[in-house]
This record gives C-alpha cells, structure tokens and sequence, in this order.
C-alpha cells in the first residue's frame, strides 16, 4: 500500500489529514507545557494571595502569549539542531513522518504522567531527550554505531544549560532573599501571609511583575520549541510555501548572491589546490557526512562548502523573488542553504577559518542564510500563544499545589515568592538571548526550595525526593520513550503504508 508515499507527492486530502494531525501533536506538546511548567509561574502569587487562582492564570496565560509572540525564535532552532540531519533534509518522508509523532507522542505521554503526580518535571528535558532517542533509533535501524545519530555536542550545550540553571535558581534566590533580610527591614515580607488577605500595595506590584515577568520568559523560551517542529513539520509538507521566507525582498537575495560568491572564493582557498572539484549532489553527501556527530573536516568539506555556495548563487542569481523559483526548485535550494549554514557554523566555532576576515565573510553568509530560512511565521506564533495560554489556565492546579505546599516545611513568604521569581525570570530571559532551553520548572522550584533553605524554613524531603526522582528518570524514560515509538512509527510506515 503506497499511501502516504502518494500523499507526500501532491497535496491530496491524505496529505492535509497527515498535516494537520502533525500540527496537532505539536500544539497539543505545548497545551501540556502550558500547565505543566506555566503552573509555576502562578504559585507564588497564589500562595502570597496577590491573586486569586482564576485571575493568576488569566493573567498568566496572557503574558505567556505576549511571550511566544515577541520571540526570536533562536531557541526554536536550537532544538532542530539536536536532530539527525538526514531526517531534518526528509522530514516529509515516512521517516520523517515516524521521527515528528514519535518525539512528541513520548514528550505529551511524560509530561502527562508526572502531571498527574503533581510532579513539576522539565517539558524541555522531556523533548530534548525524545530527540535523543529519535537519532538513537535512527542510527540502530540505519545499522550505524550506537550514539552515532546524537548531536552530542549540542546536547552536551543544552544539557549544561539544563543542569546548571537549576543549581544557579537555588543558590541565587537564596542569596536574594538574604539580602532582601538585610536591607528591608519590613517583618511582613518574610511572615506567613494573613489568610485570605492580599499583601501590602507595593509587595503586590512587586509579585505582580514577577509572576508577569516569569510568564513572559517562558513563553518566550519554551514556546519556540513547538514553533520549530511546526515550522519543521511545514517545510517537510508544503515545501512550496515554507521552505524560504517568500515575502523576503529582492536586495535581500541579490545580498545572498553577493555574500555566496565571496564565501565561494574563501572555501576554494582553504580547500586547496589539491581538492576535488564536486558536483552538487557528491557536495550534499559530503556536507551530509560531516554534520553527522562523528562527521570530522577535511579539504573535502571545503570544497564541499564551495561547490554549495556556488549552487546558491548561480540559483539565486537568476531570480529576483523566491516567487521565480519552482516548488521543486526552492526545496532543493533550501536542502543546500541547510547543509552549508549548518556547515560553516560547525566549522567557524574550531580554529578551521584562521583568518578573522575569512571568519566574518563565512559568517555574515551564513547569518542571510538562516534569516530566509529560520523563520517563524506570525500565524504558527499565534496558534503556539493560543494553546500554550489555554494550558495554563485549564491544568494549573495539581503542581502549582506541589510548588506553593510541599517543597518547604512552612507557607510561603512574599519574600520568597519575589526573591524565586526574581531569579527564575532573569535566567529564563538570558537563556532566551543566548538560545539555550532551560527549564522554568527546575529553575523556579530550585529557587523557592533555595529561599526555604535560606529562610530555615525545611525542605519537605519526600517531596524533594520524588522531584528529583522526576528529574533523573524525565531523561532516560524519554529517550526510551523516543526510540520505541519512532522504531514503531517506522514499522508502521514500512509494512502498513509501503513508504520509507
């Protein structure tokens, strides 16, 4: 049965049906992260009673979109990054197919399961490991080595970030609120809050913007990670319309022509006169060969890199819009604009490009690249807002009460609740900058659990356990989660659907 092999050939009612159903599984991640980690934004104006639960996660699900709106979208592109480059280049394919439902499937099934234990584990390190476990299976059924389908090197950078952020959360708010002790000499800031009674006008103000503040910072972080596999999931299925920015203007693209020629001149230098001439598909297998994990430089790769710039420019040079070019033709020209921005980037972060001039011209390419090709479009933004806002105010109730009840031995203080969420929006908004997903979950109940500890309040240690439970196993059971369900995916694609 060749199914979904036909519908990845034309636009028919079985491709719209594949399409939407992908889009789904991907709004539907981030309706789950909306209350699964937006929860905790809303805790500590709930438990200071600076608000009331209703209004909290109104107001929290409003800036969660504000958030997602006003994004980037570098973090976005850092989680495609971690995926293996073959599945990226064929995300259309039934790989590609089995690779989309099998990271998001496993990714909604844990955050549904620790959830439901009231558990505030990490959407982020729920995803990326899915990822892993996608190049995990990919590379096992592919027959090549264990591991060898891991951007290890991309994961070892977001998986510091994850690791030291919430070590930075606990120390940090403890510190805050220390200082806070020091310099504020107002009892009623670091006393259990009056039942039912908001705090003073200007604590209020000041939980406000925190709460405002976090719920800002995590749409703007975490919401770019549903972004980029819907952007992923488009260009896969409708190349015509997602693969290049078609609005871009036509200096923009006379610009890349101008910057491809000049990279061309500079790759031909460092390839050597020694180096084979390649045509454009053996350049393709060649850069194909070196953004694998294992994937090493040679005067190949260079070369490579030449004939790949060459190809952008002559096609490009011909045209005015991306309008000009065929569906056919602006798949392929995004397949070469991928391979050699995620080329030069790999090769300009070593000491490959001595020369600081090289340097710059090879990187100023790559930078026209990525700005027609890492794009959000304004309505995926809109629809990613929309789902992460309603998860916020829907399933908010079960972790904000393990974040405001069970993680100290005594309620929480306006002191606390300001001091965690100081910390938490400040690191969530530098991990934006840089393009690291960090984990707004790990980063906020380290830093209140680091206000208890600072206070000598106590730290519920059961609780404490079964969080950091959550934490190890969120890893391991998502990478397994991954590797399963793509395997099976692929099964399916392979004997049900007769597509590869």
């Amino acid at each position: 049965m060749q199914l979904l092999a036909d519908t990845l050939a034309t636009p028919s009612g079985a491709t719209w049906f594949f399409l939407i159903l992908a889009l789904g599984l991907a709004l539907a991640f981030e309706f789950v992260n909306g209350f699964h980690d937006t929860a905790n934004a809303v805790a500590t104006v709930i438990y200071t009673n600076t608000l009331k639960p209703n209004t909290a996660v109104v107001w929290s699900g409003i800036w969660n979109l504000i958030g997602v709106l006003t994004s980037s979208g570098a973090v976005a592109y850092g989680i495609v990054s971690l995926l293996p480059v073959e599945l990226v280049l064929n995300v259309g394919s039934g790989s590609g197919f089995a690779m989309v439902f099998a990271l998001l499937l496993s990714a909604i099934l844990w955050n549904l399961g620790t959830w439901y234990l009231g558990l505030p584990a990490s959407s982020s390190h729920t995803l990326i490991g899915s990822i892993m476990g996608v190049g995990l299976g990919n590379a096992m059924l592919n027959g090549q080595a264990f591991g060898e389908g891991v951007n290890w090197a991309k994961a070892q950078e977001v998986g510091l970030s994850l690791l030291i952020s919430p070590i930075f959360g606990f120390f940090w708010a403890g510190v805050l609120l220390l200082l806070l002790k020091a310099f504020v000499r107002n009892p009623a800031l670091f006393q259990e809050p009056p039942k039912d009674q908001p705090p003073p006008l200007g604590v209020r103000a000041i939980l406000m913007l925190t709460c405002t503040g976090v719920s800002f910072a995590h749409g703007s972080n975490d919401g770019q990670k549903g972004m980029g596999l819907m952007v992923l999931i488009l260009v896969g299925i409708l190349p015509a319309t997602y693969a290049l920015k078609m609005d871009e203007t036509p200096e923009r693209v006379q610009a890349i022509v101008m910057h491809a020629q000049a990279s061309q001149k500079t790759f031909t230098t460092l390839a050597g006169a020694n180096a084979t001439v390649m045509g454009q598909k053996d350049a393709e297998a060649e850069l194909g060969a070196y953004l694998k994990p294992t994937g090493k430089a040679s005067e190949k790769t260079f070369a490579a890199l030449a004939t790949g710039s060459e190809v952008i420019g002559t096609t490009l040079g011909r045209i005015k819009t991306f309008n000009d070019l065929t569906p056919d033709e602006r798949r392929a020209v995004r397949t070469d604009i991928y391979l050699v921005a995620t080329a030069i980037g790999k090769i300009t972060k070593g000491t490959l490009v001595a020369n600081a001039e090289d340097k710059k011209a090879v990187s100023t390419f790559k930078g026209e690249l990525d700005h027609v090709t890492k794009y959000i479009p304004t309505w995926v933004k809109i629809a990613v807002a929309l789902a992460l806002g309603l998860g916020t105010m829907i399933g908010w109730k079960r972790i904000v009460v393990t974040v405001g009840e069970k993680i100290g031995k005594s309620h929480l203080t306006y002191g606390q609740g300001a001091s965690a969420e100081l910390v938490a929006m400040g690191t969530i908004l530098a991990a934006d900058q840089l393009g690291l997903p960090v984990s707004t979950t790990h980063v906020l109940s380290s830093g209140i659990a680091g206000t208890m500890a600072a206070n000598r309040s106590g730290l519920q240690a059961q609780t404490l356990r079964n969080i950091l439970l959550a934490w190890v196993l969120t890893l391991p059971a998502s990478v397994f989660l991954g590797s399963l369900l793509f395997a099976f995916g692929n099964y399916i694609v392979l004997h049900v659907f007769g597509a590869r």
